[in-house]
């Protein structure tokens, strides 16, 4: 096919795609299944039209990174026959314990090279990103870890076609007027787009390889929220400053992992150099997340989807390529099935599993009367029962269209009897049809699961927990952030604004007041740089600045002992005399550094006094430190009655959830270990797993949990095969948040989600912010106090010169009482929960405004 016909089909199909005239079909229904699975599904005999069947198997829960990717260290490490990896992006260089000056070994790279010299199989498969979209860098990934041994493979997907040479000048001249970054997407044309992205299946191919999963030997899978890349790894308490300038090697986050993407995004990710955010200045983004660890049966239906996923992409590009270096994989003939004592049409629903779940707790209590008495330890010899669903396609798999986890969604929200919870990076939905170009009928779920409780007088709760802005770099209000507002205006359509919104739809049936049941947050962190006085007397003493030593760090951290290191004892010094890092380090010994690194247990159960922390410095110098930024929320996790959770890497918006666009997998799971609870102060059976999983949540986020040390392991922090977790069932803290629907509780919640929202609305400014309705608001509020990153030199200066403050720090003028204001303030935050605020930018008729809200070129990438 010649070039002028490619691209005239390509024209054809992406106006097919991207029209408006015709009806996109949701792929999301209420009920189990679509009404077209004869169209787009093979497995509609499986609940939610799954491809895989019910099964069983253990569970264990992980809340952020430290402690999972321990886990996943753990695994690897006792790894005999084979690890295969899916990630959306894997950064070789990740250090999976902290901090990395004492656990070289337990680098990604360094592990998979161990591994596969003991003669373990790695396989890898991560996204193929269009590079000008996208800083992943997946051929750094395949080159290096093939490097280190040949028993290591990578496949990245899909190639984006058409490219070459001969189509050079059509890319060059497409994207002239664009900078290469995401948000520029939106004043992409055509042409530029259909270029850049190409096509497979007849399917434009902007969409993307999302899942994130990691099998070891077949036994334990890890899955969920967290690719093995840099920016993941976090503890529960989410320090946000990591400056150590008494010792360099007390660094928890190296090179690029010290990330902020509201300020820079990642950039030549392969080079540690190229992280340009000083972290003396400026936070990193904490990263809030959860994934699990599954053995048992289910861990065949993760190893057949593998398998398929890999020998797809094996027939497809690598058959003819690279001929006896890759193969295909074997993997289970079929799926096991759900265990025997499983009546299987009696859990077809949700409602039935709650009928099985019941029979199973009286016949381990033998008397309902007992639930008061006893509260069962996990069974070894028993299991939850999962099921695994998925997100996939024609370009994606080779499958005809499955989205088997917005059924999951759909049928856990209309089936729920008390409250739902759903934690996730975004929230794009519809209640209607008149919402599109927003496809997904999640919201209208929501919607009726409401009206059919304020119908019938029923207590029932919505807790939504989301980022307050995706994570795009830049300004709110600049056009770079055009993509950026262009998301967070379909999440307010969803919410509360456009006419259709649930909050809309539900006031529009007769709900006087939707909050009632339904209510939307945030998270947001704070932390003190520990820059202070000790920081500039070793700087002096030994004639390196902090930034320089820390890079020298970064550089013997990140690149191994490459570049001329040498190992004498722990001394690094470079091959040509003395490095910068060895300087700074020896003089640093001399001193005693009394200042905290971090403060981020202050807001922590038990922590201590913010008052009482010694600085070695001026009060001045104490006031200029403190920083807060937005907890990036990157779960993908619904509980429901706390009885089931879905967890997975599925978003909650059309691009996860309709099956056709990004590829996902979740987990259904259903543990019938009872647990003696309340719900709306009745008596009430729970789900063990559930129930562990959404009170250790509630309480992190309400700081209602001890303070996380990042090399503090515990039984939480091990393999599912290892152990199960470990929760203080009954503890005070645990009864706090034991009933969602209990009035304390949610006076807690939402007495600390309100009080913590006032205070940091009043020392950091943040946006967004209910105080800012329109753009004159937001310059009032934000802009005027801030030189904001990426400032020219001389901007900046005169900004500086009229009293304007670093992005996330204090705004000192508005402080008479100085450093001690502040502290007093601080000091009453509680954990990280704030509200959302649902008014920011109400007044702005259109946040993404006309070019881009009628472009229908870019609708789907953001939807």
């Amino acid at each position: 096919m010649g070039l002028g016909t490619m691209f005239r089909k390509l024209g054809q199909e992406f106006e097919d795609l991207v029209s408006g005239d015709e009806e996109k079909h949701s792929h999301t229904h209420v009920g189990h299944g679509c009404h077209e699975d004869e169209t787009h599904a093979e497995y509609s005999g499986n609940r939610y039209s799954s491809f895989a069947p019910q099964s069983s198997g253990h569970a264990k829960w992980y809340v952020d990174g430290a402690s999972y990717f321990w886990a996943v260290s753990m695994a690897i490490e006792a790894a005999q026959e084979s690890i295969w990896i899916l990630d959306w992006w894997l950064s070789p260089e990740i250090y999976l314990r902290r901090p990395p000056a004492k656990n070289e070994q337990y680098r990604l790279d360094n592990m998979l090279k161990a591994a596969a010299e003991r003669g373990v199989q790695v396989n890898v498969i991560v996204y193929k990103e269009v590079p000008q979209a996208l800083t992943l860098n997946s051929l750094h990934t395949k080159h290096a870890l093939e490097a280190l041994h040949s028993n290591i493979k990578v496949f990245r997907h899909p190639d984006h076609y058409p490219s070459g040479n001969d189509i050079a000048s059509g890319l060059q001249t497409g994207f002239s007027n664009l900078s290469l970054t995401t948000f520029d997407l939106a004043k992409a044309s055509k042409d530029a787009l259909k270029t850049l992205y190409g096509t497979a299946d007849d399917v434009v191919l902007y969409w993307a390889h999302h899942e994130k999963l990691c099998l070891i030997d077949g036994r334990v899978a890890f899955m969920g929220g967290l690719d093995m890349c840099f920016g993941r790894w976090d503890t529960s308490s989410h320090p946000i400053a990591d400056a150590h300038p008494g010792n360099l090697d007390d660094i928890i986050f190296p090179g690029q992992d010290y990330n902020n993407a509201r300020i820079y995004d990642f950039e030549d990710v392969e080079k540690w150099e190229n992280n340009k955010l000083d972290r003396t200045k400026n936070s990193r983004m904490g990263w809030s997340d959860i994934s699990i660890s599954l053995s048992g049966p289910i861990v065949d239906s993760l190893a057949i989807h593998f398998a398929d996923r890999w020998n797809y992409i094996f027939n497809g590009k690598y058959v003819s390529r690279d001929i006896g270096k890759y193969g295909l994989l074997e993997a289970p003939s079929s799926h096991t099935a759900t265990q025997p004592d499983v009546v299987q049409e009696d859990v077809a629903s949700f409602e039935g599993v709650q009928r099985h779940f019941s029979r199973r707790m009286h016949r381990f209590l033998g008397d309902e009367d007992e639930q008061e008495r006893r509260t069962p330890s996990l069974d070894p010899n028993d299991g939850a029962h999962i099921q695994l669903t998925r997100s996939c396609c024609p370009w994606s798999s080779g499958h005809k269209t499955e989205h088997s986890i917005a059924n999951a969604y759909i049928d856990a929200i209309t089936n729920a009897q008390h409250f739902v919870y759903i934690e996730n990076q975004f929230f794009i939905t519809a209640t209607s049809d008149e919402q599109r170009p927003v496809s997904n009928k999640i919201g209208r779920a929501i919607v009726d699961r409401i009206l059919r409780a304020h119908e019938s007088g029923e207590d029932f709760q919505v807790i939504v927990l989301m980022p307050a802005v995706p994570a795009f770099a830049g300004d709110l209000k600049s056009e770079g952030a055009l993509g950026t507002r262009a998301i967070m205006e379909f999440q307010y359509n969803s919410i509360n604004r456009g006419g259709y919104s649930i909050i809309e739809a539900l006031q529009n049936s007769g709900v006087e007041d939707p909050h009632r049941y339904i209510n939307f947050y945030n998270l947001r962190s704070y932390d003190r740089i520990n820059n202070s006085q000790i920081m500039g007397e070793v700087e002096r003493e030994s004639g390196v600045e902090y930034e320089s030593a820390r890079r020298d760090y970064d550089d013997r951290y990140e690149r191994g002992y490459d570049d001329g290191y040498e190992d004498n004892g722990g001394d690094y010094r470079r091959g040509r005399g003395e490095s910068q890092y060895s300087r700074y380090q020896e003089a640093a010994n001399r001193h005693s550094d009394q200042t905290w690194d971090t403060i981020s247990a202050c807001y922590m159960a038990s922590g201590p006094d913010l008052n009482n922390l010694p600085w070695s410095g001026s009060p001045e110098s104490e006031l200029d430190a403190f920083v807060s930024e937005e907890l990036y929320i990157h779960t993908k996790v619904l509980i429901a009655d706390d009885r089931l959770v879905i967890c997975g890497s599925a978003n909650l918006n059309d691009r996860s959830q309709l099956g056709n666009h990004d590829s996902e997998i979740a987990v259904v799971i259903e543990d019938p270990t009872p647990v003696e609870s309340t719900m709306g102060g009745q008596p009430y059976t729970a789900s063990r797993f559930a129930a562990s999983l959404r009170r250790q949540l509630f309480r992190k986020h309400l700081g209602l949990l001890p303070d996380q040390r990042w090399d503090a392991a515990d039984r939480n922090w091990t393999p599912v095969t290892r152990d199960p977790n470990i929760y203080d069932w009954d503890s005070p803290a645990d009864y706090l948040v034991r009933d969602p629907l209990d009035r304390s509780f949610q006076e807690l919640w939402r007495g600390t989600a309100q009080k913590n929202t006032d205070i940091f609305s009043t020392v950091f400014h943040p946006v967004p912010n209910d105080k800012v309705r329109s753009w004159a608001d937001y310059d009032d509020f934000f802009s005027k106090h801030f030189v904001l990153p990426g400032e020219k030199k001389e901007i900046a200066d005169e900004a500086y010169r009229n009293g304007k403050v670093d992005y996330g720090h204090v705004v000192k003028e508005e402080f008479p009482g100085g450093v001690a204001e502040v502290k007093e303030l601080l000091s009453q935050i509680r954990g990280n929960l704030v509200e959302m605020p649902l008014q920011f930018l109400i007044d702005v008729p259109d946040l993404a405004e006309d070019g881009l809200s009628l472009n229908h070129l870019t609708d789907d990438l953001y939807t």
